[in-house]
């Protein structure tokens, strides 16, 4: 099938031009050397720690944030590096929900008001039509044609998150790009949620990329998962892959240490030590070497690509040692228990 959005070798510099008392800031590199295909109807889960990347990663697919190097295709065709008036056309297949949806709503206008300028904005000037399409995608939401004249603070949290997609959806996206979209949920709000977006994905048919650090909805929730460490992608692969037989030193703490309720003792990988480098100050080779158990010279000279695996992209020397289905490295559990 061929990817309705594919990044190559993407890279997005921060800053870097400032001066403080007389030396340089050198750029943060936010994202570094990402590349990554979607499928029409997928969901791609960018999953890992504050400060990764991810929503860096979103917010230039979407064209919030300059790429210093890499190209965007959408449809095969390029969207990256275009006139800022070429690229918004060209982009107008990808929308954003913002991860707080409130801050993300002028308070002072009412509900029906911040949807209609959405689409007076894309050029919709018919007012009826205007008002018939904010008023189908409040009910494909789950909300009443009311809500349209009601104001941000008149809303719970989860009927916000309904809101701020009503909001995407009268746009007609193809891909959808959801920050965190059920991060400071309770459990059962979250699952509501979950099942919004499902049903809005069928009926409209739409691609989701999904970043999130919670472990326990992007296993629910996405078909494929590529965890992101500094920047770059270190392994990319089918959800129930890395959940069952996860290939990076990384990835394998990062499920190790998600709560489980089940009460049983579990073998897993080592705690992770310290802090990550400064996105400025990168050290040579890769980048989690200093924290990683199994790192040895070549991890701190050569920073690994990412390579196939099996059925994973992974990018570590030793991937073939910690792997599962192959030898299995002391310390290092050979298989996490289901979530429980």
């Amino acid at each position: 099938m061929t990817p309705i959005l594919e990044v190559e070798d993407l890279s997005v510099a921060l800053g870097g031009r400032k001066r403080w008392i007389g030396r340089s800031i050198p750029p943060v590199q936010a994202v570094r050397g990402v590349s990554l295909a979607v499928a029409p109807g997928e969901v791609l889960g960018i999953v890992g720690e504050s400060g990764c990347g991810k929503t860096t990663l979103g917010r230039a697919i979407l064209g919030l944030q300059r790429e210093s190097g890499g190209r965007i295709l959408l449809d095969g065709a390029p969207v990256s590096g275009l006139a800022p008036q070429a690229a918004r056309r060209a982009r107008n297949a990808i929308h954003y929900v913002h991860q707080d949806a409130g801050a993300s709503l002028d308070p002072w206008w009412s509900i029906g008001r911040a949807l209609e300028e959405a689409l007076v904005v894309q050029g919709v000037r018919d007012r009826a039509e205007r008002q018939a399409r904010v008023a189908e995608v409040l009910e494909a939401v789950g909300l009443d044609a009311a809500a349209g004249r009601r104001y941000p603070h008149e809303f719970s949290g989860g009927q916000l998150r309904r809101v701020a997609l009503a909001r995407i959806l009268a746009l007609r996206p193809r891909i959808v790009v959801l920050d965190e979209p059920t991060s400071g949920l309770d459990m059962s709000v979250q699952a509501m949620v979950l099942t919004l977006l499902r049903d809005l994905q069928a009926r409209y048919g739409l691609t989701y990329l999904f970043i999130s650090h919670d472990l326990s909805v992007v296993r629910r929730f996405c078909d494929r998962v590529a965890i992101m460490y500094l920047g770059r992608i270190v392994e990319q692969a089918p959800t129930v892959r890395i959940f069952a037989a996860p290939a990076h030193p990384y990835t394998r703490s990062l499920l190790a240490a998600a709560p489980r309720l089940s009460g049983r003792r579990v073998e897993a990988a080592p705690a992770l030590q310290g802090e990550p480098p400064s996105a400025a100050r990168l050290p040579p080779g890769c980048a989690f070497a200093p924290r990683c158990a199994l790192a040895e010279d070549r991890c701190r000279a050569i920073d690994p690509p990412l390579a196939p695996h099996g059925a994973t992209q992974v990018a570590c020397h030793r991937a073939a040692e910690i792997d599962p289905d192959a030898a299995t490295t002391p310390g290092y559990a050979t298989a996490l228990p289901p979530a429980g």
